[in-house]
């Protein structure tokens, strides 16, 4: 490592450990998987926070918080009940309407049915023998909601193109479940190591990145992310991701909280 990739290192160092602190959390919308001790519930509220987590932050947190009390804030038996078949038709967060919830909760629904947790489901997939757990994740998942929903799928639920996608929200929802320094993140899953994420990719994390020299590539898509995550790799090679805060932080000023800054549907 040259003097300067030291000092970038440096700055990512000092900015991630700014960030990645416990007063994070009530900006954030990881603060609604961690309301829960039960991993079912925990993973369940991660993948439909992390699903809606695009946009204004602030809107973001308002409408994770009313989908979940739609659910009586008990996920996985509101999913085992079945109970979003009542759901009326509504808007819970922009693009995403009751119609998509009740496609998102009937294919895991199945999953849940045949394998107890979805990180047992990661387990029997292989998820963590692949160069790519999330994508390859993610293709598995397609496959069951399809299932449970004669056949159709929704890209509002889960990306379709897991060849091209950066798949952000997911790989945010895996930075949740996977890294386990207990500050932030939860750490409730073992199948898949911290050194095997990616790093979620928004466009201000992108930008950030290309500013610092971190990324060439022009397009935010799955290259882009691999490209990016190599690099942190290099500098943290246990644990890439925790650069994810240093990348978000940048350029966060005092005038734009956290709170504000706006999350890209990547």
């Amino acid at each position: 490592m040259n003097d300067e990739e030291g000092q970038l290192k440096l700055l990512l160092d000092a900015e991630a450990g700014r960030i990645n602190s416990p007063e994070f959390i009530a900006d954030d919308p990881v603060q609604f998987p961690r309301r829960f001790s039960d991993v079912r519930d925990i993973e369940i509220a991660a993948l439909l926070s992390a699903t809606l987590a695009w946009g204004n932050r602030r809107m973001i947190c308002r409408d994770c918080d009313r989908m979940l009390a739609l659910m009586d804030n008990q996920p996985y038996r509101y999913m085992v009940d079945e109970g979003y078949e009542d759901l009326p038709d509504m808007n819970i967060h922009r693009t995403f309407f009751a119609a998509d919830l009740r496609h998102y909760l009937r294919g895991l629904r199945r999953i849940y049915a045949r394998h107890g947790t979805l990180q047992d489901f990661a387990r029997s997939i292989g998820a963590d023998r692949s160069e790519l757990p999330s994508w390859h994740l993610v293709a598995a998942m397609n496959e069951e909601l399809a299932l449970a929903n004669d056949g159709k799928s929704n890209s509002r639920c889960l990306p379709g193109n897991t060849d091209t996608t950066a798949l952000k929200r997911v790989n945010m929802a895996l930075r949740w479940l996977v890294r386990n320094d207990g500050i932030v993140d939860l750490g409730v899953w073992d199948v898949i190591k911290p050194s095997q994420l990616y790093i979620p990719l928004d466009v201000h994390v992108a930008n950030v990145s290309r500013q610092l020299g971190l990324l060439t590539r022009r397009s935010n898509d799955r290259k882009a992310v691999l490209e990016l995550t190599e690099r942190l790799r290099q500098m943290r090679p246990d644990d890439p991701v925790w650069y994810d805060y240093a990348l978000f932080g940048i350029g966060v000023t005092a005038r734009k909280p956290v709170a504000d800054n706006d999350l890209a549907n990547s």
